[in-house]
C-alpha cells in the first residue's frame, strides 16, 4: 500500500479553479481505482487528458494456451526466450488463469515511438538484468538489478534502457496489488515487524511536463487486446498531482528475512498480495538454529495453490540442476518438497545466498504455448530416487 505522496504543482483545494500564469486553466484529473472506493490520485494536466484523435487498429494479444488443465510439474529455462527489439513484442506470457498472467520479457531497445497504458491490470515488473529509467505520466522512475516496479492500471509509462541486455518477469494482475495487509495498521502504515518499510518504496520524485500537440501514439491494452490510439496532446503534461494511486519501485535487496529456530513458512517472505495471488521474496538469510534443524523446506501438498518460483541467483539449496532464470511450477494437488539430497546436504548449513521471487496462485495456471517453447517436460520425474 504505497502512502501519500504530492509531486509538482496543485492548487491549495480539489476541484476548485487552478489557473496558469497566463489566465487559461490546468485540467484536474481525478485518477481512480475501484470506482470512488479506492486508492486514487488528482492529476493537473496543461491540456485536457480526454482528447482522442484517432484509432488506428486493434489486435489480440491474449496468451494461446498449450494444457487448459495442467497437473503436471515444469521448469522453464526462461533466458531461453529470445531477446526482441520492441518492449511490447517481448512480453511473452508463460503461464496465465483469469487473474493474472505471469511474464517473461528480453526487450532489447527503449520504448520510443509509443506510450504504453494498460487497462486490465496492476504490473509488477521484476528487473532481473539492466539499468535504466520508468518514465510515466506521474513522474519517473530509476532502476536496476533486483528492483520491483509496481505501476498500477492505468498509468501512461516508457521504459528506457541503458543497454540491450535487459531480462524482466513480469506478473500482469487484474487485482489491485497492495503490499501485505499483516504487515500494516489500521491507518495502513507498515509496522515493526515487517520485513521492509516506507523507507524502501521508492516514489517518483522527477516528474517530466510537456506541454506539446500533435500526433501521439498509445497503445492500450484492453481485455486481451491492445488499440492504437493516437492522442492529440502529449501524454505527460501533467504539471503535478497528489494522492496514492502512482507507480513506485522497491528493491529485492532491501527485503529484511524473517528467520527461526526451525524452518520458516513461505509466508514469512511475503512482498505483495492480492485476494487471488501472493508475491514473496527469497533473499539471502541465515539458516534455523535449532540444534537439530533442518535447513531445507519440509514437502508440502499444494492443495489450494499453484506455486510458481523465479530463480534470480545464488544457490537454491532446495532444488538440484536449477540456474538463473529458471522457473518452477508445482501444481495444486499434488505434494512437492526438496529435491533428493537436498535436505541432507543442508544440514549443518548456516546461510543461503539464494534469490528468487514467487508467485502463489489460488485458482490454476494454465499453461501457454510459449512456455512450451522453453519447457523441460521431464522435471517432473526429477524427484525419483536414482
Amino acid at each position: 500500500m504505497p502512502f501519500y505522496h504530492k509531486l509538482g504543482k496543485i492548487p491549495p483545494k480539489r476541484h476548485t479553479q487552478f489557473i496558469k500564469p497566463n489566465g487559461d486553466f490546468y485540467y484536474e484529473q481525478l485518477f481512480g481505482t475501484i470506482g470512488f472506493d479506492g486508492m486514487s490520485t488528482n492529476s493537473y494536466h496543461e491540456q485536457r487528458p480526454t482528447q482522442v484523435k484517432d484509432i488506428k487498429k486493434q489486435y489480440s494479444v491474449a496468451p494461446k494456451i498449450a494444457k487448459a488443465n495442467n497437473m503436471q510439474s515444469y521448469r522453464l529455462h526462461g533466458f531461453k526466450t529470445k531477446p526482441e527489439n520492441d518492449y511490447l513484442e517481448s512480453r511473452k506470457i508463460v503461464l496465465t488463469n483469469s487473474d493474472c498472467h505471469i511474464i517473461l520479457a528480453a526487450p532489447k531497445e527503449s520504448t520510443r515511438d509509443y506510450f504504453y497504458k494498460n487497462t486490465d491490470a496492476d504490473e509488477l515488473i521484476f528487473i532481473h538484468k539492466g539499468t535504466g529509467k520508468l518514465r510515466t505520466h506521474l513522474g519517473n522512475l530509476d532502476f536496476k538489478y533486483g528492483d520491483y516496479l509496481l505501476v498500477p492500471r492505468g498509468v501512461i509509462y516508457k521504459l528506457d534502457f541503458d543497454t540491450e541486455d535487459n531480462r524482466l518477469f513480469i506478473v500482469e494482475s487484474r487485482r489491485p496489488i497492495y503490499t501485505p495487509k499483516r504487515y500494516r495498521n489500521w491507518f495502513g502504515q507498515l509496522l515493526e515487524h515487517s520485513p521492509f518499510c516506507e523507507r524502501d518504496l521508492r516514489q517518483p520524485q522527477e516528474l517530466e511536463t510537456y506541454n506539446q500537440s500533435g500526433d501521439f501514439l498509445i497503445k492500450i491494452k484492453k481485455q486481451g487486446d491492445i488499440f492504437d490510439m493516437v492522442y492529440a496532446s502529449h501524454p505527460f503534461d501533467v504539471v503535478g498531482y497528489d494522492g496514492y494511486n502512482y507507480p513506485y519501485a522497491f528493491s529485492i535487496h532491501d527485503f529484511e528475512p524473517i528467520t527461526g529456530r526451525v524452518h520458516q513458512p513461505p509466508p514469512v517472505h511475503q512482498t505483495f498480495e492480492t485476494d487471488a495471488f501472493v508475491v514473496c521474496s527469497f533473499v539471502p538469510r541465515l539458516y534455523d538454529y535449532h540444534p537439530l534443524a533442518v535447513p531445507a523446506p519440509y514437502n508440502h501438498s499444494n492443495i489450494d495453490s499453484d506455486e510458481v518460483l523465479y530463480y534470480v541467483d545464488g544457490d537454491f539449496m532446495s532444488r538440484n540442476d536449477i540456474a538463473a532464470g529458471h522457473i518452477s511450477l508445482h501444481p495444486a494437488g499434488i505434494p512437492h518438497g526438496p529435491h533428493p539430497g537436498a535436505m541432507e546436504r543442508s544440514i549443518g548449513k548456516v546461510k543461503t545466498d539464494e534469490l528468487a521471487v514467487m508467485v502463489d496462485t489460488f485458482k490454476p495456471l494454465k499453461v501457454t504455448e510459449e512456455a512450451m517453447k522453453i519447457a523441460d517436460e521431464d522435471y517432473y520425474k526429477s524427484w525419483l530416487e536414482h
